[in-house]
């Protein structure tokens, strides 16, 4: 009796040591970095960028909410929303560009004169919509929409022949009859949401402008679009534009292109052919073929690795882990870079 006793109790306790096993399961680089970045950078739903004053953009709170989503991540989702709603969202239903760590209390009315970044409002809406395809609950869908119908009415503008997206409510001004834009606030996968959802025609059109425009903006030995670009009626330039560099916001159209969908070989050659230097650098500025001394972060990195992937047909790419040395910047592009190998 008493063998068969400590039998037992030898089972039982190999069955509580395999357990885990059975019950586990082994998360995916991307959840494994959504979690670090979750730990590093997401506080009670405010997304931080410690490194640059503590501020909180609505881009950052945009990608965070869509990061959730593709983690399947509910609960998390619904702390950055509400956070986002309650400190950013203005009485249009656009969202505040961004918050300071040093700002007091700011009720609806102090949040509703504060400008928007196109951007942020359009990841937001790109998050919701895709929020209530994964967990089918309408009231995103109702929230997507109130915020979509406030980017149509106030961000995009026809001009020149193209649907074009302002950078803010206002534009930007640039003191004649030009307009300043920024390719990077054409969210390609984005548009190619909001016209499976609505139906609406425009969003097609904008997503073809964006298109159009990255044919014509070549600029420099490497023929790269810029940051911030001056359009006209009949050219698109670079002199009076507020920076005349290939830096951050023009690097990440390649993976916009990817998450769309996109792959037009002469659409991302020349950011090909930039990226295959030894040495890539984090920017160049257009004009002046100056190149910056610093080296390309891991977050533009992994904006190549994935572009490469996805255009030579490869499914296995290796991202750096997001741990504490990793900056904010970095950390978002890798996780969306992920996202666009595993979105199909």
């Amino acid at each position: 009796m008493k063998k068969i006793i400590f039998a037992l109790i030898i089972l039982f306790f190999i069955i509580i040591l395999l357990l885990p096993q059975f019950l586990s399961f082994e998360r995916t680089p991307y959840q494994k970095n959504w979690i670090a970045y979750k730990e590093q950078f997401i506080t009670d739903g405010q997304v931080i960028d410690g490194e640059n004053d503590n501020l909180s953009n609505s881009e950052g709170q945009g990608f965070a909410l869509l990061f959730a989503v593709f983690s399947n991540d509910r609960k998390q989702f619904e702390k950055i929303w509400a956070w986002t709603q309650q400190h950013m969202q203005r009485e249009d239903y656009l969202f505040r560009e961004q918050v300071s760590s040093s700002e007091q209390a700011c009720d609806k009315a102090c949040i509703s004169s504060k400008p928007n970044a196109s951007n942020g409002d359009i990841i937001i809406a790109w998050a919701l919509l895709a929020a209530e395809n994964k967990w089918d609950r309408q009231i995103y869908l109702v929230e997507g929409f109130r915020v979509l119908d406030a980017i149509k009415a106030k961000l995009i503008d026809k001009k020149y022949g193209y649907q074009l997206v302002l950078p803010t409510e206002k534009g930007v001004d640039v003191g004649d009859q030009s307009e300043q834009i920024n390719l990077s606030y054409w969210v390609f996968p984005a548009f190619n949401l909001f016209s499976e959802v609505t139906g609406d025609p425009i969003w097609a059109e904008v997503y073809q402008s964006g298109i159009s425009l990255m044919e014509w903006a070549r600029f420099g030995r490497w023929s790269l679009p810029a940051d911030w670009m001056i359009l006209s009626e009949d050219k698109v330039t670079l002199e009076g534009a507020s920076s005349s560099k290939y830096g951050e916001s023009a690097n990440r159209l390649p993976l916009y292109l990817m998450l769309a969908g996109e792959y037009q070989t002469e659409l991302t050659a020349p950011f090909i052919d930039f990226w295959d230097q030894e040495k890539v650098p984090a920017s160049v500025d257009l004009l002046t073929e100056q190149v910056s001394t610093l080296t390309a972060n891991s977050g533009m990195q992994a904006i190549k690795n994935a572009t490469k992937a996805k255009m030579n047909g490869n499914t296995e790419v290796t991202f750096p882990e997001i741990n504490a040395e990793t900056d904010y910047y970095s950390a978002t592009f890798i996780l969306l870079s992920q996202l666009a190998m595993i979105k199909q």
